[in-house]
């Protein structure tokens, strides 16, 4: 099935990208939601922009959206938020007139508190005529590197994980 190309504009935004952060430590599983997450695919380019506000994650116990937020963790306020501006790899591989699934790479830089670092993982685009959907799981390794969270004891490392779980899924 072929669809019309003027379905899709060069640029397609969307303000409800969902994106989910896990973890475990010692004491338990964390999770949070967020569905306030601004994303950007250029589909001519490959061009991907994700701009996720750090207060949007909701967390199963108030106590823990309170200690994600402040200071010692992602100091919200001072970096409102987290920051992803790449391009998709292998853009050869898909063709946005066509209904499909295509597993791409995406290589960019991802902003944590004002620290950015290069980052390249797998992801899809799936290609409906209902329209596109970018989609990944990865994990973000060295999350102390960005200065989110190192713990200043050895009884609280028990409570912070380096390496954090991170879902994402952009309908444009």
């Amino acid at each position: 099935m072929v669809m019309s190309i003027g379905i899709f504009a060069q640029s397609q935004i969307t303000k409800t990208a969902y994106v989910n952060i896990f973890f475990s430590t010692i004491a338990e599983d964390i999770s949070a939601d967020n569905y306030v997450t601004m994303a950007k695919i250029n589909t001519e380019t490959g061009e991907l922009l994700f701009s996720i506000p750090v207060q949007g994650f909701e967390f199963e116990k108030s106590l823990m959206q309170k200690h994600f937020n402040n200071s010692n963790f992602m100091n919200s306020k001072e970096f409102p938020k987290i920051k992803f501006k790449g391009n998709i790899i292998d853009m050869n591989q898909v063709d946005f007139t066509k209904n499909g699934t295509y597993t791409v790479s995406v290589s960019g830089n991802l902003t944590i508190k004002g620290v950015t670092k290069p980052i390249i993982e797998k992801g899809s685009i799936i290609i409906e005529k209902e329209g596109i959907t970018a989609e990944s799981i990865f994990i973000v390794k060295g999350i102390f590197d960005y200065g989110v969270g190192k713990p200043t004891s050895k009884k609280k490392a028990n409570n912070v994980a380096e390496d954090i779980r991170v879902t994402v899924k952009a309908v444009f």
